[in-house]
């Protein structure tokens, strides 16, 4: 059960900085994306909606756009860090950024505190138009795009925004890639030690 319980723990992961990098995050190990209530999760996890917003309007339709978009910010993203443009991506994700963004709206609580809701329900072109912004800023803010990072962990492919301090964050997290590259590093000494 322990086991199972660590793997929920990595299902959805949102520490790689940046909203379009999260996304990008739910491909690996596997897809993380493959469901509509998996999605929903992941929109109001990664705080693209205020926790408490009804999604109804999620379907399908909504799962392949949001994965369309992974691809494209995929290619995009990875292009700018191999200095291989990917114009195609590029235009895709300008595309989409064009939708306006769901408004925000600012409502009382009982406690009498501002909280924040959307004026409307969200739809899958603002949502999406958020995350294609994220990524066109990202890219195109020479400190930012600066600070972006491969995973050095063995076949992690996550990329992230490294704020660590003197930038020498190697991982996208410590307590994933960073515990297997520790303890195989451990088992590599001990071979050695017996030899």
């Amino acid at each position: 059960m322990a086991s199972g319980m660590a793997t929920a723990s990595y299902e959805l992961r949102f520490d790689s900085g940046r909203i379009c990098l999260d996304l990008l995050a739910t491909t690996h190990p596997e897809e993380r994306l493959d469901s509509v209530d998996r999605l929903r999760a992941w929109i109001t996890r990664s705080g693209l909606v205020p926790a408490g917003t009804p999604l109804p309007a999620a379907d399908v339709s909504w799962l392949v756009g949001f994965r369309e978009l992974r691809g494209h910010v995929a290619r995009l993203v990875r292009g700018e860090l191999d200095a291989r443009p990917a114009d195609t991506a590029l235009a895709r994700v300008n595309a989409v950024a064009l939708a306006a963004p769901p408004a925000p709206w600012a409502v009382r609580a009982d406690d009498g505190s501002l909280r924040r809701r959307l004026h409307t329900p969200p739809g899958r072109p603002g949502l999406l138009a958020v995350i294609a912004r994220d990524a066109l800023e990202l890219l195109t803010d020479p400190v930012a795009r600066a600070s972006l990072r491969q995973c050095e962990g063995d076949n992690c492919p996550i990329v992230y925004l490294d704020t660590s301090r003197g930038r020498r964050r190697r991982w996208c997290s410590s307590e994933v890639c960073g515990n297997r590259e520790r303890v195989a590093r451990h088992r590599r000494r001990a071979a050695l030690a017996r030899a």
